[in-house]
């Protein structure tokens, strides 16, 4: 259908003209220096479908080229990114953002209706009204949401710019190799939702299988019970960054409660919040859980475990002889012998009685003790003085067998072995009295 020339110009003058595109840190990429191509009156704006001025530009290094897709006007209304049509603020589809904040989109679908609304929202938009004020409640989120916040998006995410897949190369005739700009992997599968999407379905929050995924996800999001112990009242406060003091987490904690102490371990990392009672310790677990963002990261919100548990566990934990409790249980290792016998006095390592031990005074050996000295066995002291001067003519020889090598063979230690520990059965071949020391052969 042919337009007059008056008509042309009049619809002209409505066209949009910008300067800058309103882009997301995602689809803008991560260089700051980035060049692009701009052509007024390009294309049309596949929402309201008035031509406006279209950018160009390729994000990064091996990420394809891309471009504009909806006017200023639509995105404002909006409040989403010109290429994606992703949400500004939080990085979710309209729809869970709608569904979230409970906002019902009164924006007309049909053309004349449509063109009337956008031309009433550009009047109130040149004439210097606020944006919110402009496009009312489907604007920029007025109130906050538990939900957004666990779904949002902390940090750009730049796998959304690859290339797409190249055809060629699935079929296996792609003959460009390295050159080729597009992606040489598998495609998705056919049945999959995420590959039906439409940008009419996304912009006006219908039938978007992304949003549909993000509220399953939202739905089975875990939650952070609190622990039975009612006297924990202590927050731990993971994945900080490396310039996060105690001071910024006692500003994001303290409108939860009173704070009794805040302890930082810059080495891992976290920090513990103690509250001073128990009712806002859980008030801060459930106003932080999954929801705070501090220094760019999400932290990470747990219970602290309970002081008496961790003395106790530590206690039974250390082995016997290391200063701790040694009253845990392990149990039998398969294929070893059973536990030997203790003995009546554990100090008392070559089962000897009472009658046949004897302490020497500190500094003093055996050949210097006088006779009677060691109860109930002096003839083996004097044996032991004569042996080292030589012998008497008078002393009696030694009873039991002996070998041909002198008198201090291993016949001689045989003898001189108490009646009470030959009849006593020892325990380890290293505790028998009559292999102690070296044999002369």
């Amino acid at each position: 259908m042919a337009m007059s020339k008056t008509t042309n110009t009049y619809n002209r003058q409505n066209w949009e003209d910008s300067e800058f595109p309103i882009l997301c840190q995602t689809c803008l990429g991560d260089n700051p220096y980035v060049r692009m191509i701009k052509e007024r009156y390009g294309k049309e704006c596949k929402i309201c479908t008035r031509p406006f001025t279209i950018f160009r530009w390729c994000p990064g290094a091996r990420m394809r080229f891309k471009k504009t897709e909806i006017c200023q006007t639509c995105s404002k209304l909006k409040n989403v990114c010109q290429t994606c049509l992703l949400d500004l603020e939080y990085g979710l589809p309209t729809q869970v953002r709608d569904a979230a904040l409970k906002i019902q989109d009164k924006i007309p679908e049909s053309d004349v209706n449509k063109e009337f609304y956008i031309q009433n929202i550009e009047a109130q938009l040149k004439a210097g009204a606020d944006n919110t004020v402009a496009a009312g409640a489907v604007g920029k989120s007025l109130a906050a949401s538990d939900m957004l916040a666990k779904l949002a998006r902390t940090a750009p995410y730049y796998k959304r710019n690859l290339p797409h897949i190249c055809s060629f190369w699935v079929k296996g005739e792609c003959k460009r190799g390295e050159e080729c700009p597009y992606r040489h992997d598998k495609p998705v599968e056919p049945d999959d939702p995420l590959s039906e999407q439409n940008i009419r379905d996304r912009y006006y929050g219908r039938n978007d299988p992304v949003a549909d995924k993000l509220m399953k996800r939202a739905a089975s999001i875990p939650t952070l019970d609190p622990p039975e112990d009612k006297t924990i009242t202590t927050l731990y406060v993971g994945n900080l960054g490396e310039h996060i003091t105690e001071v910024d987490i006692r500003d994001n904690f303290y409108h939860y409660g009173e704070i009794r102490s805040v302890s930082l371990v810059p080495r891992q990392q976290c920090a513990f919040v103690q509250y001073t009672k128990r009712a806002a310790a859980e008030l801060a677990a459930e106003k932080t859980f999954n929801k705070l963002v501090l220094g760019g990261k999400k932290l990470t919100i747990k219970w602290a475990h309970s002081q008496a548990k961790s003395t106790a566990y530590a206690q039974n934990s250390v082995p016997r002889g290391a200063g701790g409790g040694g009253n845990r249980i392990f149990d039998p290792v398969p294929g070893l012998p059973g536990q030997l016998p203790m003995p009546p006095n554990p100090t008392d390592y070559f089962n000897l009685q009472a009658s046949e031990m004897a302490v020497l005074p500190p500094g003093m050996k055996i050949h210097q003790l006088p006779p009677g000295l060691i109860p109930g066995a002096p003839s083996y002291a004097s044996m032991y003085q004569q042996q080292q001067q030589g012998g008497p003519s008078g002393m009696p020889p030694p009873t039991g067998p002996s070998t041909s090598g002198g008198g201090s063979g291993s016949g001689s230690s045989q003898a001189m072995i108490p009646p009470a520990m030959q009849q006593h059965q020892l325990h380890y071949p290293s505790q028998d009295p009559a292999r102690l020391g070296a044999l002369k052969k």
